[in-house]
Parts: structure tokens; C-alpha cells; sequence
């Protein structure tokens, strides 16, 4: 079936205008406030758009890993602008962390180690899916290893997030997503990204046991990570767009962590997938 997308929901936010189906009336249309990045919101000590991080003194038209202090992890990306891929196995940067150029660095706009911050640059269409709700499409060929999106909204402190979550009724969604980073002797950074009413078209990216997307902590400005979305393969024009909401490790979730929390409930997975587990992910972390 044919599907005619219009408008833009971001306003003009983003550098691409982020489509919906001319089918969809505007009193289906969820109410939120669109924002293209991260805002500080309720017990969250730091504002994700202020810039912290310090800039790199380089001058070169694109910053190299054996002398900019940015990529002191290596370099994240290639000259196309795609993550590399060594960045693409997940472990890999979870143990080693993307950092990008900022607004502080010396060189220009067009280095190679800024792509997230660029916003999406990826045509995209919101639409209507036939049995779970609201999806995003690609309205164009996504090569492996590019920025598609955010997965942004307001950033809570640990308290309000489980507020949220506990308050939540059993036919509600859920788009808290939590993020939990080890550091070695820092021990473990968590963030909490709830896009439900101040967030971007990720909120719309529906879960998948064997999504097409990964999603990758990347810093920016910020010590913030911004929860960045990159194509793990090569996807065609047309398909649904999705990522695993537990980054993986579904199959490790304690479901003992249940029995004290009847207010969370498990949520059937519809994502039809060969391997679909048959329930939603659940990070039962942040209820401890």
C-alpha cells in the first residue's frame, strides 16, 4: 500500500523535515513538545546543552586520533561519516566511548568526528503501523553505520524515573529509556531519557528482537551521553526503522525483580520478528 507522508514535525528543528502520513488526522497526532536534543528535566543535576566538555586545539580540516585530544578512544568514525566498524560491535563502545568534536574545537564544522551533533540528515516518515501503534519509516537507502536519529526527551535523575515508571498503568507505554555505562573506578554513569512529553522522532522508533538500528552513547558537548542511533546494516527505502530497547541483553533481565513491584507489568512484543521473545523489554535496574 502506497502511503503519502507531508508536513514536518519538528517545526523546522531539524535539517531534514520529519515526516507524517497525510492519512493521520491532527486529533490522532500525540501532544508533545518536539525538541531535537536533550533537555534537563526533574533531578537531573546537569544541563545537557550546556557545553562542559573541553575543545581540541586542532586546526586540520578533520581531527586525527594521534593527536586530538577528542579521540583519545579512537576515532568513531570514517571519512564517509559512517561509524566504523570496530564503533559498530556495541561492546566496543560501551568499553571505549564516543566523544565528538564540540563547540570549543578549533576545527571546522566539516570534521569527520562531527556527526551526531549535525542533527538528522536522514528522511524520515511517521506513520500508523497495523498492530503496534506508531512507527518511523526510511524515506530513503540508509547505508550501514549512519546517524539516524536521537533518542532524545528530558533527562531525569534515578528518583523521578522510577516515579514515572511506578505511576505508569498497565496499558501505557513506556519510553523511559535507561543507560547504564561502566567507568572503572567511577563506577557506573546511569541515564534516564523519558521522550513522552518534551522529545524528538525517536519516540515514535518502536522495539524489535531483531531491530535494524543500534543505539550508541555519544558525547557531544556534554557529559550527558546523547543516545545515538546508527544503521547496524544496510536498509532499504520503505522499511520500518527499530532498535532493541534493552541494547541487547533481554535475555538476561531477572524477572524475581517483578515479585516486589506489581505496579510493572510485562508488555506482549509484537515486532513479529523470528526470534521475538514475546514480551518487551523491561530494565528492571532502575526499580532497585
Amino acid at each position: 500500500m502506497m502511503r503519502l507522508y507531508g508536513g514536518d514535525i519538528s517545526n523546522g528543528l531539524e535539517y531534514v523535515p520529519i515526516l507524517i502520513e497525510t492519512s493521520v488526522s491532527e486529533d490522532d497526532y500525540p501532544k508533545f513538545k518536539y525538541s531535537p536534543e536533550n533537555v534537563q528535566g526533574p533531578g537531573c543535576d546537569i544541563d545537557p546543552s550546556e557545553v562542559t566538555l573541553p575543545g581540541c586545539p586542532c586546526r586540520s580540516t578533520s581531527c586525527s586520533p594521534d593527536d586530538c585530544p577528542c579521540l583519545r578512544f579512537g576515532q568513531a568514525y570514517t571519512s564517509e561519516g559512517l561509524l566504523s566498524e570496530r564503533r559498530g560491535d556495541l561492546a566496543a563502545c560501551y568499553s571505549h566511548p564516543v566523544f565528538e568534536c564540540n563547540a570549543l574545537c578549533e576545527c571546522g564544522d566539516s570534521c569527520w568526528s562531527r556527526s551526531v551533533q549535525h542533527g538528522v540528515q536522514v528522511r524520515l516518515g511517521i506513520f500508523r503501523t497495523e498492530s503496534h501503534g506508531w512507527g518511523v519509516r526510511a524515506l530513503e537507502a540508509v547505508p550501514r553505520g549512519r546517524f539516524v536519529c536521537e533518542y532524545a526527551g528530558e533527562v531525569l535523575g534515578f528518583s523521578e524515573a522510577l516515579r514515572r515508571q511506578l505511576a505508569q498503568t498497565p496499558t501505557q507505554a513506556n519510553y523511559i529509556i535507561a543507560v547504564q555505562e561502566h567507568g572503572g573506578e567511577s563506577g557506573v554513569c546511569r541515564t534516564f531519557v523519558d521522550p513522552v512529553g518534551i522529545g524528538n522522532v525517536g519516540r515514535f522508533l518502536n522495539h524489535s528482537c531483531q531491530p535494524n538500528l543500534d543505539m550508541v552513547p555519544v558525547r557531544v558537548h556534554s557529559l550527558v551521553p546523547r543516545l545515538a542511533l546508527f544503521a547496524r546494516r544496510d536498509i532499504e527505502e520503505g522499511e520500518e526503522l527499530t532498535f532493541d530497547y534493552s541494547g541487547g541483553q533481554a535475555g538476561r533481565a531477572d524477572q524475581s525483580g517483578f515479585a516486589n513491584h506489581t505496579a510493572i507489568q510485562r508488555k506482549a512484543c509484537l515486532c513479529g520478528s523470528p526470534k521475538c521473545t514475546g514480551f518487551l523489554p523491561l530494565d528492571i535496574s532502575i526499580l532497585h
